[in-house]
């Protein structure tokens, strides 16, 4: 089934309800020339769309989840489907087969048993396609029909648009919050579920991380499952290293941009620094593994520091420094840009040099985004696997030395879960603890973020 021809279909009967409803509004003002419309014919046009799209795409949206299952139903109770296993990866792979060659995405099936389910498939689609194309205009017409009706040269037709979009606003403004709470409560439960098996304070507080991927037992040892060395690779790499490196080179950059580089040289070092941020993660891995980590052994051993490792913490931070160095500078950027000419030029006016307006003028002035983007930065930085995978190695080493390999939370996650182990295994699970301790301390850097930027804020207002 296909929910982009649905999707078209309720966009194209909105289309047609908004010229049955803005040439409604005119056929009143040809009645009456003398009265005029409570509102314009294009707000007609627009309830009425409205009134015909909106529960038209809801109802497709429904559908495309309904219409697989019912189509998977209707096959299941056919006589050819008989001989299935009754459950199972086999009996699905049977029916993915089937149903693929039946939508055309595949030429051929590897099973017998889903050669003749294949027709079967191909039946129910077409039916379940007509039923959901059916349905469409149906719903379409009645709510349709009911706007129609209302529509009066009295009627209220902007206010009543004006109040759904109001509301299309209001969504969208709930999807961060949403988003959140349902990270947070993705979260949760397989966390608590992990606690049951191994203590907060054994997780937390525990130096040694080595879970047994390959047991089966259900009861860990809590020693083994020690985060500090993770945090302590999180924060080392991401935090402090990544930082020393983009903090400094953003704010030099932002500064020359803004206030030392003429029109033309900013025209084209501005787009060609935020060029870094499109760069995949991945290129910067390769980057990282193939060029700097070698370059850091091979200086590391020519200062006569002997078994360097060519996996090491400080050739990941240096490259993923690299790496945000456009969220540091565009922010300050445009935050000192934001800064009113005003005050620069009553500094200078005042008798203070360029360097000490820029340092006791701008700077604090522009302090609010520039710590939005500093923490930006830092939650990117912290949230990073490829260049960690890469170049940092997978040892959980708990030591200040950077040029031994580490490793971070978000790099254990993808370890953890994409093993074969079911999710009722310790270090499955162990993995949600991981995510959700990351998630809150990503939600703390914000909330700090926050109160910085409103202290400063309220500093120069």
């Amino acid at each position: 089934m296909s929910i982009t021809i649905l999707f078209l279909l309720a966009l194209g009967l909105g289309v047609a309800g908004w010229l049955a409803g803005r040439a409604r509004a005119w056929s009143f003002q040809s009645a009456d020339p003398g009265r005029r419309l409570r509102a314009r014919p294009n707000y007609h046009g627009w309830y009425l769309a409205l009134w015909i799209a909106v529960p038209a795409i809801l109802f497709v949206a429904l559908w495309g989840a309904l219409a697989p299952e019912l189509v998977n139903q209707s096959v299941l109770a056919h006589p050819a489907a008989s001989s299935l296993p009754e459950f199972g990866i086999q009996r699905d792979t049977i029916l993915s087969e089937a149903r693929a060659v039946a939508e055309g995405s595949a030429n051929a099936v590897f099973n017998d048993e889903a050669r003749d389910l294949v027709q079967p498939f191909r039946d129910a689609i077409a039916q379940y396609r007509l039923i959901g194309i059916a349905a469409t205009i149906v719903i379409a017409f009645l709510a349709g029909v009911f706007a129609f009706l209302r529509l009066r040269p009295d009627f209220a037709a902007r206010t009543r648009v004006e109040r759904s979009v109001m509301a299309l606003l209001l969504v969208a403004s709930l999807v961060a919050i949403l988003t959140t709470l349902g990270i947070f409560v993705s979260l949760i439960f397989e966390t608590l579920r992990f606690f049951g098996m191994v203590g907060p304070i054994d997780f937390l507080f525990g130096t040694q991380w080595s879970p047994n991927l390959g047991s089966a037992s259900t009861t860990p040892d809590p020693t083994e499952y020690g985060a500090i060395p993770l945090f302590w690779g999180t924060i080392f790499i991401g935090a402090i290293i990544a930082m020393i490196v983009a903090i400094p080179l953003g704010m030099m950059s932002a500064i020359y941009l803004t206030q030392y580089a003429r029109p033309a040289t900013r025209k084209w070092l501005k787009p060609a620094l935020e060029i870094l941020a499109g760069v995949p993660t991945v290129v910067y891995g390769y980057f990282a593994a193939l060029t700097v980590a070698p370059f850091v052994r091979d200086l590391a051993n020519g200062v006569g520091i002997q078994n360097a490792s060519s996996e090491s913490a400080l050739a990941a931070g240096l490259v993923m420094g690299v790496m945000i160095i456009p969220f540091v500078s565009s922010m300050a950027d445009d935050s000192m840009a934001a800064v009113p000419s005003a005050m620069r030029d009553g500094s200078l006016a005042m008798g203070a040099t360029e360097s000490e307006t820029i340092k006791k003028v701008l700077v604090p002035a522009a302090l609010p985004g520039i710590v939005a983007g500093v923490m930006l930065a830092v939650s990117r930085a912290i949230g990073e696997t490829m260049i960690v995978v890469m170049a940092a190695g997978a040892a959980a080493n708990l030591t200040a030395n950077p040029l031994e390999a580490m490793t971070t939370v978000t790099y254990q996650i993808v370890a953890l879960l994409t093993g074969e182990n079911s999710f009722d295994h310790p270090a499955t699970l162990a993995a949600f603890a991981l995510g959700f301790v990351l998630f809150l301390v990503t939600l703390g850097l914000n909330f700090i973020a926050l109160r910085v930027v409103k202290r400063f804020r309220e500093a120069y207002e």
